[in-house]
């Protein structure tokens, strides 16, 4: 089984690497049909990775002010995806975002067929249009929520708490990365199509994370409490706070472990570095 993995220099194209460490990982621009094309044609890979895209440094406000570049990576270059693979009939997998809901969804979470109903950041919209397009064929499509793990990354969503001073009180679905490796690497082995919500099990709010860290890793540690209402005042786009379903992803006899059990396990292996 011969992997090609685009983005394979970010976060998540490093993610992959450690799960499948024999891929294959060029240095192309998605959005240009014509290298996406050379590197398919010379590597005749089975499977495509797409983990390239913009969400944006150091977050979504980013994308506000370079919309032409985030739609280049986000709407562009999956959709030059979509027609080299297509044309060739391989098997690819796009990565995408839980982050075009609002709420709970009544309490349920929302599924995979919801339709998106927040469209209060650039990034999101990006995110809503790209699916929109991609469900309508035979594609794996895994969304993400503000992964984290133990790594000292800048991404890490746990790195990047312990950096503010104020922190949001909101429900949320989030990704813990050793679990989502495992689900999609079975995801992957099936040939899945469709989209996947890959959260954990239940929602856990940012402030209640940091409550943790300060608990597990260190209890000097101090943060105060940003209401919901307050947010708009400390950012430049709107944020979603949403909570997914992972009825599905059970659906496939995938376990998915409870949020603040992985929460507590990433905090307290951050203890050790």
């Amino acid at each position: 089984m011969k992997i090609l993995l685009f983005g394979g220099r970010g976060f998540m194209g490093q993610q992959f690497l450690s799960l499948y460490p024999d891929a294959v990982a060029p240095s192309v621009d998605i959005a240009d049909a014509a290298a996406v094309g050379r590197a398919l044609d010379a590597e005749k890979p089975d499977i495509v990775i797409n983990a390239a895209g913009k969400t944006g440094v150091p977050n979504v406000d980013w994308c506000e002010d370079h919309q032409l570049e985030t739609i280049h990576s986000n709407v562009t270059g999956p959709l030059v995806l979509l027609e080299e693979c297509g044309r060739r009939g391989i098997y690819w997998v796009h990565l995408s975002s839980g982050c075009v809901y609002l709420g709970d969804n009544g309490g349920k979470g929302f599924s995979e067929d919801d339709p998106p109903n927040f469209d209060g950041s650039f990034y999101s919209r990006t995110k809503a249009w790209s699916e929109a397009v991609l469900r309508e064929f035979p594609v794996l499509i895994l969304r993400l929520r503000m992964p984290f793990d133990k790594a000292p990354h800048p991404r890490n969503l746990l790195n990047k708490l312990k950096e503010y001073t104020h922190i949001l009180d909101a429900q949320n679905s989030i990704t813990y990365l050793p679990d989502f490796l495992q689900a999609a690497g079975k995801l992957i082995a099936k040939r899945r199509t469709g989209i996947f919500n890959m959260v954990n099990a239940g929602s856990i709010s940012p402030y209640r994370i940091m409550e943790l860290y300060r608990e597990l890793v260190d209890p000097s540690h101090t943060f105060e409490r940003l209401q919901l209402k307050d947010l708009p005042q400390r950012v430049k786009a709107g944020r979603s706070t949403c909570v997914l379903s992972t009825k599905k992803l059970e659906g496939e006899g995938i376990a998915v472990r409870p949020v603040e059990e992985a929460v507590r396990e990433a905090l307290l292996a951050m203890k050790k570095w």
